[in-house]
């Protein structure tokens, strides 16, 4: 049965922001967000640098919801447990986006618009598709990466996508709890995207700005070579690839998402 976003007099949608060491910019980001949509949850994945203390101050206040997670899980761990807080309290839409001022505020509306449309399951930004051409230059390592991966998940799944890696998202929940999600890490998209393809989900595409602000933020351990993250992130997809689906539930793993 299709979902009518009529069938609600509004939808619930929450902005989900995985966190790790942000003490610079989670305020400020904060509270730029709220300006567009009050509805906030902060998964803070194992932060050490003061960024948990100054959430916990911020989770006394109305609308900011917060997951803590007592170490770093990784940040495909923190989309998930966001997808599950938001599947148990009832929301419709799960908007990811990053605390680190790389992705735009202004954006949600154009986000809330697709939702609102009621024609998609997953709204992806994409920072190569941005009409004004407003873009900071990426990382070379990190284009030539997200434009490799991108091609081979357009050609497996004749997918349309210009950013297979972009983590401004927004998620139908329904959707979500069709998947199987337990790549903890950051090759979580290569596993998001052939459960999308199998699961049928609609997808589309809008722009957002490219913004790096720090071109020395780096992936940790054996990532930051890129030759390394590339062989990681093409693993994850052909495991993923020969994943029977629906994948059976691990019931000792403790991280699966979705249910029958």
């Amino acid at each position: 049965m299709r979902y009518n976003a009529g069938v609600r007099n509004k939808l619930r949608i929450v902005i989900a922001m995985p966190v790790h060491n942000e003490l610079r910019y989670v305020q400020g980001v904060l509270s730029k967000v709220a300006r567009f949509h009050p509805d906030i949850l902060v998964v803070d994945d194992g932060s050490t640098d003061g960024t948990s203390q100054i959430l916990a101050e911020l989770a006394g206040q109305e609308e900011i919801h917060l997951i803590g997670h007592p170490v770093n899980g990784g940040y495909g761990q923190s989309i998930i447990d966001a997808f599950r807080w938001a599947d148990i309290h009832g929301y419709d839409w799960v908007i990811t986006m990053d605390c680190d001022e790389q992705h735009e505020p202004e954006s949600i509306p154009r986000f809330m618009e697709e939702i609102r449309s009621d024609r998609w399951d997953i709204i992806s930004g994409s920072r190569y598709m941005d009409p004004e051409n407003r873009a900071d230059l990426p990382p070379g390592d990190r284009r030539t990466i997200n434009a490799t991966i991108t091609n081979i998940v357009n050609e497996l799944f004749d997918f349309k996508l210009t950013d297979a890696f972009c983590g401004f998202k927004a998620h139908r929940v329904r959707a979500m709890n069709r998947l199987r999600l337990d790549e903890a890490g950051y090759a979580f998209p290569l596993q998001l995207w052939p459960q999308a393809f199998k699961a049928q989900l609609r997808i589309t595409e809008i722009p957002v700005r490219l913004i790096y602000n720090d071109p020395n933020r780096h992936f940790g351990g054996f990532l930051d070579d890129a030759v390394n993250r590339l062989k990681h992130y093409l693993d994850v997809l052909s495991a993923e690839l020969e994943r029977p689906w629906p994948p059976p539930v691990d019931q000792h793993a403790g991280v699966s998402y979705g249910r029958d």
